[in-house]
């Protein structure tokens, strides 16, 4: 089971095994928030599929066959299909952890301003560098997503990037090793014409604010859901 084929499904396999034994826990029974979860999840699973099989096709990145096991879903190894299901659960059940007990949304005006400058920076960089994909799309489809999120006012950004910058610890780890910083193993390759070189060790400047979108995109629909079945439970008890 260590071969080297296996090598992306393991870090897929640690990346959710904690968060899902734990998701149990009498203290933290985030099972019974599956049904808030599984819908906003597969929803923008499919969205980063498509984005992430047409940059496959038009050689943005790639897959390394040899630390890959061979089963493809859509034209996408198996592996990185289930890392937009087990990445997003590991974080939002994280974030169902903190805003259960804690809460900075007190402080909303102030992350609105670093939210407006983050927005900022993201298209400054985004529309500077159009002619690099993986730059440009990112940047740019974060920031239209901010926009959104502060246009209706929502109060869990803070909560968000406060779990997120606790996220940042495990993403390291796990894109350190997919991208060849730890066991000698590249299994995702990027085009360098299509991101702006820099390397955080190992791991593409993108990948941090690719990883944002997804996983403030999964919170968000979290939120959506609860919000909108908090609405139809008090509905039905009236």
């Amino acid at each position: 089971m260590f071969a080297p084929h296996y090598t992306y499904l393991w870090v897929d396999f640690f990346c959710i095994i904690f968060p899902f034994l734990l998701s149990f826990h009498t203290r933290l029974p985030f099972i019974k928030e599956w049904s808030n979860f599984i819908l906003p999840c597969g929803t923008v699973a499919l969205f980063f599929l498509v984005w992430d099989s047409l940059f496959t096709h038009i050689n943005v990145w790639d897959f390394s066959s040899e630390y890959t096991c061979g089963i493809t879903l859509v034209n996408m190894p198996l592996e990185e299909c289930l890392f937009f299901i087990f990445i997003p659960y590991a974080t939002v059940f994280s974030y169902h952890c903190y805003t259960k007990y804690f809460s900075i949304n007190k402080y909303k005006t102030q992350f609105n301003y670093f939210t407006i400058a983050l927005i900022f920076f993201l298209l400054v960089i985004g529309f500077a560098n159009l002619h690099r994909l993986y730059t440009s799309v990112t940047f740019i489809l974060l920031a239209i997503l901010l926009i959104y999120l502060l246009y209706k006012k929502v109060n869990y950004l803070p909560n968000f990037y406060l779990v997120f910058t606790f996220i940042l610890i495990p993403f390291f780890l796990s894109n350190g090793v997919l991208t060849g910083g730890f066991f000698n193993r590249m299994i995702v390759h990027y085009n360098p014409a299509h991101n702006l070189g820099i390397r955080m060790y190992t791991i593409p400047f993108e990948d941090m604010f690719y990883g944002m979108l997804l996983l403030l995109m999964n919170v968000s629909g979290f939120e959506y859901m609860k919000h909108k079945n908090e609405i139809k439970n008090e509905c039905t008890t009236n």
